[in-house]
């Protein structure tokens, strides 16, 4: 009998297969991670120390409920940590553990794979000790270091704040916080900001707390270029006053998130350009339906809305599958979560008003900068093939290899998409979406089947 099966085990997931339990469906819950909990709520190895106000802070209460969710679920699900799907097709997925692959059937499958770093790279992005601020996250929540001595934040959106935030807090040394936003922008989104008041404050506390622990935070600031030989030794960025340098060994930037999506495509969802998150995202209606029946969407995988969000729409997808294979769900549930996840969208919509991008960064964007590191492919190689005249963005892929290596696109997808629509004096939505391909994730070779 093929199995129902969710696909990632952040906040998403894991209320999903809450909520399939709860009413006697036992799912199969695969994670790249080797603990649930998403990268927010990401879950130290086992012989740390650090506690969960220390680690979570705000957040410790929402993530030891999450955590103790998964651990008293496990033995009422197939949950399978440490497994990549790296393939989907013909009602099934294509996995990896522990260097072995297998192929699971699926009846319905819930898409909760979140989201990762949008990267707009800058000269020098490519040396080492430069992190995207997910993974200097990573860096401290998982193995409790920092990324290094003298640390500068840059880029744009709430997670530059709270990586900042988490690292002065954990007495990293923070030289300076680089917001590409003006705060100007911020104050106009303050209407649709105050529609969470709660989590407005928390950001608003974050700002505060760097300036009154004497760590610079600059607004309307932008990484312009990262030096160094050998290793990060000082960074180049530009304000309202000029260009200006700052001495650190370690970097961590980008502009917000994006959507991973590679899976949705591979199962055959319908796609649409969605304004508020600059991406090409996967569509769904308001219960979490997919335009392929047996695919439900739900969390950061299918549009940014954050923690709290992510776990309403994976109760709310488990609940339309529920009622789709003939379980007899409550209404008022779901309209209750739909209307909660109604007002986190106007929060949503503040958070990119305030938070707004760069739109002169792929003008800016000199030639020789590397866009796609994994087949070495640079802003000039792309602007070369749109002068030829090509420019969707697949067909520019064809001509010099961007998006072709080992991430897919992953990295510099959105980065090319922002250039070629600038060189082609085209709006980014026209430029079409990198179509996905498995492995969406490098494989290693001499894979052993199961069989």
């Amino acid at each position: 009998m093929n199995s129902v099966v969710i696909i990632g085990a952040g906040p998403a997931g894991i209320r999903a297969a809450q909520t399939l339990v709860a009413h006697g469906v036992r799912p199969v819950l695969l994670d790249e991670a080797a603990h649930g909990g998403g990268q927010i709520y990401r879950r130290q190895p086992a012989n740390f120390k650090r506690s969960p106000v220390k680690l979570y802070g705000f957040e410790a209460g929402k993530a030891n409920a999450l955590h103790q969710t998964i651990d008293e679920l496990r033995e009422h699900l197939d949950y399978r940590p440490e497994t990549l799907v790296w393939n989907a097709e013909d009602g099934a997925l294509d996995t990896l553990h522990e260097g072995r692959a297998a192929r699971l059937a699926f009846s319905r499958v819930i898409v909760a794979t979140g989201a990762t770093d949008r990267i707009l790279p800058v000269p020098g992005w490519t040396l080492p000790g430069v992190y995207s601020l997910g993974a200097a996250q990573i860096a401290l929540k998982f193995q409790g270091c920092a990324i290094g001595e003298r640390v500068v934040l840059a880029g744009s959106g709430p997670l530059l704040y709270l990586v900042a935030y988490q690292y002065a807090k954990a007495g990293a040394n923070v030289v300076a916080v680089l917001d590409s936003s003006p705060f100007s922008a911020q104050a106009r989104a303050l209407p649709c900001l105050l529609s969470q008041p709660a989590t407005l404050a928390k950001g608003i506390y974050y700002r505060s707390w760097l300036t009154a622990h004497g760590i610079p935070v600059h607004q309307g600031a932008s990484l312009t270029g990262i030096n160094g030989e050998q290793r990060v030794h000082s960074l180049t960025w530009r304000n309202a006053k000029g260009n200006q340098r700052l001495e650190c060994d370690a970097v961590a930037f980008a502009h917000g998130l994006r959507s991973e999506t590679q899976l949705a495509d591979l199962l055959g969802c319908e796609f649409a350009w969605n304004p508020l998150n600059r991406a090409w995202l996967p569509q769904r209606d308001s219960a979490g339906r997919s335009s392929v029946a047996e695919v439900y969407l739900a969390g950061d995988g299918a549009g940014i809305m954050g923690a709290d969000a992510a776990e309403m729409a994976g109760e709310r997808a488990a609940l339309a599958l529920l009622e789709d294979i003939g379980y007899l769900i409550p209404a008022q549930r779901g309209a209750q979560l739909e209307q909660a996840l109604g007002r986190i969208d106007t929060f949503r919509k503040g958070l990119e008003q305030a938070f707004i991008f760069p739109e002169n960064w792929a003008a800016d964007a000199p030639n020789d900068v590397m866009i796609c590191r994994c087949e070495e492919v640079r802003a000039g190689d792309i602007r070369q093939v749109v002068r030829e005249g090509h420019w969707e963005i697949n067909r520019v892929k064809a001509h010099c290899r961007v998006g072709m290596g080992r991430c897919q696109g992953r990295m510099c997808g959105a980065a090319a998409a922002e250039i070629i629509a600038c060189e082609s004096q085209r709006c980014v939505s026209d430029i079409g979406r990198l179509r996905a391909q498995a492995p969406i994730k490098p494989l290693p070779f001499g894979l052993e089947v199961e069989s």
